[in-house]
């Protein structure tokens, strides 16, 4: 497992709740801040920064979070280290030999305005492994609600994502909720002739059973609800996430170079969710 800091709030978050799935999981955990020095090296600015100072800082930064969490888990593998490059693209290459990749929702860099970072959501749309982009209040981040929500989308991509979902509620001995949103046109165009919605509700819920199937079989001692729900998925989702410790959406791959690539729903969630969100590459 994998935490990207930067010394922000948000990404000592992330790390705290890194550091307890670490020790969930049973597995080691680096620590990994990215930082484009070379960028100063042809530079004098007048704050007096130079690259050998700005490697200092990040040593810095580096040896107060290996304190910070080695304090909270004196029993967790840690380790850490320093990459010269774009934070991005470091921890987007660090992905293909990671199980789970950390960010927190915003960094130093991102302006006030903006909802998501500067490096949490690219990370979360090219990463080539899970990954948790931690944000909400403290009792959604650690664990408060006992409860993991699962966006089940198309039945044929699901069991990647509600794997990882059931997997997570195991760990934490919490139930899992999983999601399917449906949309009905007679209730949303006033002439529509016919009111079909129980068959829209008969085909979410064929669909959660098929998506959940194999999760359960292979998780038999999680609990699990599932609900199918009239309304745009985002919403559903996003309502959701209030009451839980963490969301988990699939995000389907392109063939391609750009990686993977996040939908409408997944920037929704990503922006807007009031829990950590968990990214989860289907296969």
């Amino acid at each position: 497992m994998i935490v990207g800091i930067d010394g922000s709030d948000p990404s000592l978050q992330a790390l705290d709740w890194a550091v307890d799935e670490a020790v969930l999981r049973n597995t080691d955990l680096r620590i990994v801040h990215a930082s484009r020095w070379e960028r100063y090296e042809a530079l004098q600015p007048s704050s007096g920064l130079t690259r050998g100072s700005l490697r200092q800082h990040s040593e810095h930064l580096v040896a107060q979070a290996l304190e910070r969490a080695r304090k909270r888990a004196p029993q967790a593998r840690i380790s850490s280290h320093i990459a010269e490059k774009d934070p991005s693209s470091a921890l987007v290459e660090a992905s293909r030999e990671a199980g789970v990749i950390v960010v927190g929702s915003r960094g130093r860099g991102t302006f006030s305005g903006l909802l998501l970072g500067s490096v949490s959501l690219p990370v979360a749309a090219h990463a080539e492994c899970p990954v948790v982009v931690v944000r909400g209040s403290d009792k959604n981040v650690h664990g408060g609600f006992g409860r993991i929500a699962l966006g089940v989308g198309a039945p044929e991509q699901a069991p990647t994502a509600a794997d990882f979902a059931f997997h997570e509620a195991e760990l934490r001995r919490a139930e899992v909720l999983a999601l399917r949103a449906w949309r009905c046109p007679a209730h949303e165009l006033p002439d529509y002739p016919t009111d079909d919605s129980q068959a829209h509700v008969v085909r979410a819920e064929n669909e959660l059973a098929v998506a959940l199937h194999d999760p359960r079989e292979a998780h038999a001692g999680v609990r699990a609800h599932a609900e199918p729900h009239e309304g745009r998925a985002r919403d559903v989702l996003v309502e959701a996430s209030a009451l839980s410790d963490l969301l988990v959406v699939g995000a389907r791959r392109r063939h391609s170079s750009v990686g993977l690539q996040l939908g409408p729903v997944g920037h929704a969630v990503l922006h807007h969710a009031a829990c950590p969100v968990a990214v989860v590459p289907l296969d």
